[in-house]
């Protein structure tokens, strides 16, 4: 007996279906081409944005980007210190020329005021080196990475962009 109820709900569902045949393969075949139509547009346009963004829009950027300030750079002192050792090993020295990059010309004075302020930053720091610490890339790139730290604690609320080597010897 439960098989005969089955039977009358499958014969059911496949009459509806017929029913509705006539008007939903248009429905589901307009639906389909809309999703599709969509995606083309919605391709296209962004292709032809992309395009237009990359090869020939906005000309009112390149003038922009040509009239950034130029950097600005200010030598710092000559920095020569004994680096620290424990106990019998020989002295070691450092010599280190440094250039300070700074965003602004404006900010040249105000450093040029606090150099004796930068110069102290310098020493204390250096002095605390060990010759370890300044092994290697990773080494160098710590030590430029803290007197960077330090050179715009000294000159706050002005801020330099980076410390740059023009020279380094450990003797």
């Amino acid at each position: 007996m439960a098989s005969k109820p089955k039977a009358a709900v499958v014969e059911e569902d496949a009459a509806a279906e017929a029913g509705a045949e006539g008007a939903s393969p248009k429905r589901k075949f307009s639906t389909k081409m809309m999703v599709i139509a969509a995606a083309g547009a919605f391709v296209v346009l962004g292709g032809g944005t992309g395009a237009y963004m990359m090869f020939g829009g906005s000309k009112d950027a390149k003038p922009a980007s040509a009239q950034a300030k130029p950097v600005v750079f200010l030598d710092v002192p000559e920095v020569l210190v004994n680096l620290s050792t424990s106990g019998n090993e020989r002295t070691q020295y450092l010599k280190v020329k440094v250039v300070l990059e700074l965003a602004d010309a404006a900010l040249q004075p105000q450093i040029q005021t606090t150099m004796p302020r930068v110069m102290d930053a310098f020493q204390t720091y250096l002095r605390e080196l060990r010759p370890s610490d300044l092994d290697g890339s990773a080494g160098l790139y710590r030590l430029k990475e803290e007197l960077t730290r330090r050179v715009n604690a000294a000159i706050a609320p002005g801020r330099i962009n980076a410390v740059l080597f023009k020279e380094i010897v450990v003797q």
